[in-house]
């Protein structure tokens, strides 16, 4: 497996469990990345919260990491909906007692041109991607101030680059680097250094996510390659969870890609031009609803079939 991130040092430097003495919190958790880092602690012997709003799918996971010995439980929640995000906390101690990871994953996205996108389909994007991420922090932080925790927030590559055809997901997910980078701050400032705030930032990632996305174009979405696999940007996540990491950029594409943005953007604008057609696949499009507001059931984390089933 490849990990190849670029970790900046810790700005708070909290005592973290390992991760097979935590309960972990991951919105998102039915496909993707989520799935990925709701997966491997459970096999590492952390107790696990599965937050989305697919209830079948989550329910099958939960049902298979407790027939194979580790603990899991559900809770049904669009993360758009802060009392939503209240009760994943809720089910969290009601049933393991307390939190020492909180995992803000879900999001959703558009393909198509800014003047193309509704404003109630940008409006949805940000109230799941951004508000969604508000929200998970603000539940969050009372319980992790209690013993000490990690809140993991994950963005993108797009927080510091840009991607067109996406332009309403890159603001999104640039708003979410302005709230982390600021959460922390106020943070450090009240002397609040039980609760370490990392920001995760992944290149393209292998998973359903362009199958998901609300779809403007003819063509059916793709990811640009090189892709990596979900279980590296999950791998970052729960190292993040027991080593505080102030900013954590998974694959050397997210290094490029930041890098170039901030010391060439000219030329980083350029670049990005080509994009256009590497996120339009050779095939008409299947589904242009896709999941921005119903839940997806693919229970998959990987996106291209070959790949799902070599794994």
């Amino acid at each position: 497996m490849r990990h190849a991130c670029c970790l900046s040092g810790a700005t708070m430097s909290p005592k973290l469990k390992s991760i097979s003495e935590q309960v972990v919190v991951v919105t998102g958790a039915s496909s993707g990345i989520g799935l990925a880092t709701a997966l491997e602690p459970a096999k590492r012997g952390a107790k696990v919260v599965l937050a989305a709003r697919s209830d079948r799918t989550l329910r099958q996971v939960a049902s298979t990491i407790v027939d194979d010995g580790g603990h899991a439980v559900v809770a049904i929640a669009d993360v758009a909906r802060k009392e939503d995000v209240a009760r994943i906390a809720e089910v969290a101690i009601a049933e393991f007692g307390r939190i020492d990871t909180w995992v803000n994953n879900a999001a959703v996205s558009a393909y198509g041109r800014l003047e193309q996108v509704s404003d109630g389909d940008a409006r949805r994007i940000f109230d799941v991607n951004f508000w969604g991420t508000v929200h998970g922090c603000t539940v969050a932080l009372p319980f992790l101030r209690r013993q000490g925790g990690a809140l993991i927030n994950v963005g993108s590559e797009v927080s510091e680059a840009a991607a067109p055809l996406q332009g309403i997901y890159t603001a999104s997910k640039h708003a979410v680097k302005g709230y982390t980078d600021t959460l922390r701050i106020e943070l450090l400032e009240a002397k609040e250094e039980s609760v370490s705030v990392t920001l995760i930032q992944p290149t393209a990632v292998d998973t359903p996510f362009p199958e998901h996305a609300r779809n403007y174009m003819a063509e059916e979405p793709q990811l640009p390659s090189p892709q990596i696999d979900p279980e590296d940007v999950a791998a970052a996540i729960l190292k993040a969870a027991e080593h505080p990491q102030r900013d954590v950029k998974v694959g050397g594409t997210a290094v490029f890609k930041t890098t170039l943005s901030k010391v060439a953007p000219s030329l980083a604008d350029k670049l990005g031009t080509k994009m256009v057609d590497q996120q339009k696949a050779d095939e008409p499009a299947r589904d242009p609803e896709g999941t921005l507001y119903k839940a997806g059931e693919s229970g998959r984390t990987r996106g291209s079939v070959a790949r799902a089933e070599r794994a």
